[in-house]
């Protein structure tokens, strides 16, 4: 590993941004192409919203729970990054990948979180547990030109 970053923070919505923009910031170094960039970004984005909006969905204090992010590079142009919470849990993870299903609102969400950080990510593991909550890993190989 050459280098990790790990962060905890609130599970407000408005913190989505701000750990959408801290992965992309660890990972410049790397430096990865806009389209890389924008994907990892877009992936994070859905991990960590889906954290709040339904690990955390019925919490009436969100700002006293916490999402937590894990940002690891490597040598080789892997990057793995990790969204974890203590939420709800996922009862059935691989019914919650299928495109098109939510637990929510049905108007307002899409269903495609999985699907999205799949199509964007190398690697997806997804681990959780009923009432324990979640973690999500994301793997993705950038074209490493420089040798870091």
């Amino acid at each position: 590993m050459k280098n990790v970053m790990k962060t905890e923070f609130s599970a407000l919505a408005e913190n989505e941004a701000f750990a959408r923009a801290t992965a992309a910031s660890f990972i410049m170094p790397l430096d990865p192409t806009v389209e890389e960039l924008t994907e990892v970004k877009t992936a994070v984005s859905e991990a960590v919203s889906n954290s709040i909006i339904h690990g955390y969905g019925g919490c009436e204090d969100k700002a006293s729970e916490r999402v937590i992010m894990e940002c690891a590079v490597f040598e080789n142009g892997k990057v793995v990054i990790t969204i974890e919470d203590e939420g709800v849990g996922i009862e059935d993870v691989e019914k919650a990948r299928e495109p098109l299903f939510s637990t929510g609102d049905s108007e307002e969400r899409s269903g495609m979180g999985f699907t999205v950080m799949e199509s964007f990510m190398d690697k997806v593991k997804v681990k959780s547990e009923k009432g324990k909550g979640t973690t999500v890993i994301l793997t993705k190989y950038l074209d490493v030109v420089s040798d870091l």
